[in-house]
């Protein structure tokens, strides 16, 4: 721990945990201005994978931005360090860290992990760990998380558990059971988990996984350390680390927190933290703590991560603030995923009460979607012919397992759709209508491929 370099923000002064809310809210008005640089004839129903700005927080970078290219020298000497620290301590106080120094900002949950296993490959690399112990993970991680663990862990000597993540989902108990399994299996022949990586939200199916029951039972099984990757959670859904337990929590705030891209924030609990996690960029201030490391990396630009208290401003000027945009946004997520299936015959992946700003909407089995290729197809038509933008997720049937049907067949596709404060009904209506207009046509995603 580097308390004592006032780089990590020590400082007598505690900054609110509860930010004041302004008294004058926002109007729609005022969100389409905000917003009014997005294309103005798609229907973005698509948050979760790039996120989006508003107008205020890219003015305020534009602002960071000119102030390093007016006179770079006195940015970086006298502006860079400060302005970095008050957006750690705003995350900090937003996700109920204990101290500031236990916030990095990196720039997305990819480096995040790249952090953390990186660690975990060098101890298997040093004899620290055994040949084959393992790492246990969700098997719908995300691509570039496995890409991470085959680079670090893998080649060093380390074996790999997937749980299976049950889809369409009925209850949390399904998902604690499938860990409590591979639990089991990466325990089996004297085998050690050194780490499990656990979603908060999963990507793809968007799923809000019961995460601090998953954390608990980890710990009582002797895992020595979770990773949460949470690149979907802050803006959708409560952080609060202390409640989470987790040793390390990675949050990209970029996607559902308005910072522009790409910018995440990196919790490492001050119990696990040491001097062998490093920053994967080795620059000069390698060996001052993650935090000091992530914040210079060489030259770049930095504004993403310097606009954090013009965010928070951002979000204040809502109803609730930050708290009041999650129920927003949720609400919403559901009573449009419920008027697609409705219209479409179909079903949510999930109940209601397991998503958090996103939903996963059946398809109509009509369209056989049989493969990632078919998604895909089907995702680039909607976005030329009918300028509707939302990822499409194919859904394997399992042998010896009967999928979910509509009155044709069983549903093969799933829309994962998103809702963000610039998000109205006529984005919904216009993808539940180029939906229907296919179906009514007799297109199938076979069909489209000759298009």
């Amino acid at each position: 721990m580097q308390h004592d370099d006032p780089r990590n923000g020590e400082s007598t002064h505690r900054s609110s945990k509860k930010p004041k809310i302004s008294s004058q809210f926002i109007t729609e008005s005022d969100i389409r201005d905000e917003f009014s640089h997005h294309h103005p004839r798609i229907a973005r129903i698509n948050n979760g994978s790039f996120g989006s700005c508003p107008g205020s927080v890219l003015a305020a970078q534009r602002h960071w931005q000119l102030q390093f290219l007016r006179q770079p020298d006195a940015f970086y000497f006298n502006s860079l360090r400060d302005g970095i620290t008050a957006s750690r301590k705003i995350i900090k106080d937003l996700i109920n860290a204990d101290h500031v120094d236990e916030v990095s900002l990196v720039d997305n949950a990819t480096t995040a992990a790249a952090i953390v296993l990186q660690r975990i490959g060098r101890s298997f690399a040093e004899g620290k760990f055994q040949k084959n112990d393992t790492v246990l993970m969700l098997h719908c991680a995300y691509e570039a998380v496995k890409k991470s663990i085959q680079a670090y862990v893998t080649r060093a000597g380390g074996s790999v558990i997937e749980v299976r993540l049950p889809f369409p989902v009925n209850s949390e108990e399904e998902i604690i059971s499938e860990l409590k399994k591979s639990i089991d299996e990466g325990k089996s022949n004297g085998r050690r988990i050194r780490l499990a990586i656990i979603d908060h939200i999963t990507s793809m199916p968007s799923v809000v996984i019961p995460l601090k029951e998953l954390v608990r039972i980890c710990r009582a099984e002797g895992i020595e350390q979770v990773f949460v990757d949470a690149a979907h959670a802050i803006g959708s859904v409560k952080v609060d680390v202390k409640e989470v337990g987790a040793d390390f929590y990675v949050s990209n705030l970029h996607k559902w927190f308005f910072c522009p891209p790409s910018v995440a924030f990196l919790y490492c609990n001050k119990s696990t933290t040491s001097s062998d996690l490093h920053h994967p960029v080795v620059s000069h201030e390698y060996g001052n703590g993650l935090p000091i490391e992530s914040s210079w990396t060489g030259t770049r630009d930095y504004s993403s991560q310097l606009v954090v208290p013009a965010v928070l401003e951002f979000v204040n000027r809502f109803e609730g603030g930050i708290e009041g945009i999650i129920k927003r946004n949720h609400d919403q997520v559901v009573k449009m995923g419920k008027m697609l299936v409705e219209s479409w015959g179909t079903n949510l992946g999930s109940p209601p009460e397991m998503s958090a700003a996103m939903i996963m909407v059946g398809l109509p089995s009509r369209l056989c979607l049989n493969s990632e290729k078919d998604a895909l197809k089907l995702r680039s038509h909607l976005r030329d012919c009918y300028e509707v933008e939302v990822p499409i997720f194919h859904q394997v049937p399992k042998d010896g397992e009967e999928g979910v049907r509509d009155k044709d067949g069983f549903i093969t596709g799933y829309v994962r759709i998103s809702h963000q404060v610039y998000n109205t009904l006529e984005d919904y209506e216009k993808l539940r209508d180029a939906i229907n207009q296919l179906v009514e046509d007799g297109k199938t995603c076979k069909m489209l491929f000759k298009e």
